[in-house]
Parts: structure tokens; sequence; C-alpha cells
């Protein structure tokens, strides 16, 4: 099952990452979004991306520039719909996911994969929403893309083993790590992470140390690259409070029930760096 064009609906930091990985492993790929002027920032984003990269002497000056040549932008739906693959990059919302699948489903072709980069939402809730639940699929990227090794690959009840080997093999001709697990709530990666990040929240909200005791006692006591309340403020409180609630309902269990702390910061507009505050200022 051969991949020559993929689509990435959505360009905001997951989906211009992704589309710069696989423009840079020479495969044809159209970013959508809902304007140009966010489709221009995602540009940016990936020409200051490879620029940083070449300054490095990581890649060279002409892979900047073959790279950029395979990707093209639209606003308009049709352009993906003759893709072998298109990634759904947009917000974690179940919502929105699902109109977004179903849509996509009427427009591309019979053949083409429709993975989502969804860190927590059912693979079988959004397979649902087509026709082709055995060519649906999750592609978990980690943040940032371009850096990052793993790629959380999630089949649903009803991928196919054939697409499934097809997407494990597209992954590691991005040069990533394809790691597989099967459709629960949070995956694998969540599931762990968000509630010890949660966890760090109410260790806060609780008075028991500052964020920079908190993140220190994790970077040197558990030799984690990043503390949790930092990597929070990087993933975004808003990104966090969805898995948490989707956790939540999931399985059940106030074990996952978001700190009040995190719900007051997401009403406040305190997202991390994306609204240059968080747990720290940036």
């Amino acid at each position: 099952m051969e991949i020559s064009s993929v689509g990435v609906l959505g360009s905001g930091q997951m989906g211009n990452g992704i589309a710069q990985v696989v423009a840079s492993s020479d495969i044809k790929v159209t970013l959508l979004d809902l304007n140009t002027e966010f489709l221009e920032r995602g540009l940016l984003s990936i020409k200051n991306s490879l620029n940083k990269l070449a300054s490095k002497q990581k890649i060279s000056e002409q892979e900047v520039k073959a790279t950029l040549s395979n990707i093209s932008i639209s606003t308009e739906f049709s352009s993906i719909s003759g893709c072998d693959l298109v990634i759904e990059a947009i917000p974690e919302i179940p919502e929105l996911k699902f109109k977004t699948f179903s849509e996509l489903d009427e427009i591309c072709k019979d053949k083409t994969i429709l993975a989502t980069n969804t860190s927590s939402i059912s693979i079988n809730e959004i397979a649902k929403c087509t026709s082709r639940p055995d060519r649906v699929i999750g592609m978990h990227f980690m943040n940032p893309v371009p850096i990052m090794k793993l790629v959380e690959i999630i089949n649903g009840n009803s991928t196919s083993s054939e697409v499934s080997e097809a997407i494990v093999s597209l992954t590691e001709k991005l040069g990533k790590i394809p790691l597989s697990c099967n459709d629960s709530p949070g995956f694998v990666s969540n599931r762990i992470l968000c509630p010890m990040i949660n966890e760090a929240i109410f260790t806060l909200q609780e008075g028991v140390a500052d964020p920079e005791a908190i993140d220190g006692i994790m970077k040197l006591g558990m030799n984690h690259p990043i503390g949790p309340l930092a990597l929070a403020d990087l993933i975004g409180l808003d990104t966090i409070l969805n898995i948490m609630r989707v956790l939540h309902e999931g399985f059940n269990d106030d074990k996952y029930l978001p700190a009040n702390l995190l719900v007051e910061m997401v009403n406040e507009n305190k997202l991390g760096r994306k609204t240059g505050i968080g747990f720290y200022k940036y």
C-alpha cells in the first residue's frame, strides 16, 4: 500500500510539524486550514524550523528548499480528496473530530487512509463516523514533531492489518519510531502522563511546593528532562484538561478528575506557552 501523497488537516503546532517531517521525506503534502492567515503562520513555523536545523548543519540548504517545494497550502477541503493518507491535527474536541471525519469520509477517495493525531479520543468512536472503519487509525505524534522520535500508532477494533502495516512503514520512512497499541482512553502515553501532570497540579493547588520546586524535584530526582508543570505549559493546559476529561469519562473513575486549579486556569485563558502565561510566564 503505497503512500505518495498526504493531506494534513490543521496547520497549528502539531499540524505544521507533521507536514514538515512528511515533506522532508520527499512526500507531497497539502496543508489545509480554515484561512490563509493560519496557513501562512504554519508555513512560517516550518521555514523557521528548517532554517534552525540548517544553521546547526543537521540538514543542507538544498534539503530546506526541497522540503518546502513538497508543501502546498489550501483552504479548500477538496484539495485533499485525492490523497493516499489524510492526517487530522485539529483541536482535541470530540464533536469537532467526529464531524471532520464524517466530512473527510464523504470527499476522500475510497482507498484513502484517515488518520488522527488525537492524543486521547477513541479511535473506535472516530471510525464510527465513517463508512471505512477499517481504514481509520491513530497516528499520535509527539511535540515538537520534528525532534521527537515516537509516533504512537493506535489501532481501532476495525483497523485492518494492511492499513496498520502501511502506517508503521510510513512512520519508519519519516525517521520516526512507531510503537503500536490498541484503542483505550488516553492510549498508553497520555493515560500515564496526564494523571502525573494533574497530580503535580494538585500538589501546587494544595500548597505543598511552588512550581520551581515541583519541577526541580521531578527533573533532579526522577531524571525527567522537563518538569510536569513546565511540560503542561508546553502541551497547553486546555489540552491537558480535555485529556483528563476523556480519561474521567472513559474510565468512570474519579482518580482522573481534573484538579480545580487546572480548570480555573483554563477558564482564565492561562494556557501556557500559547498564551504567554501558565504555571510560568513566557
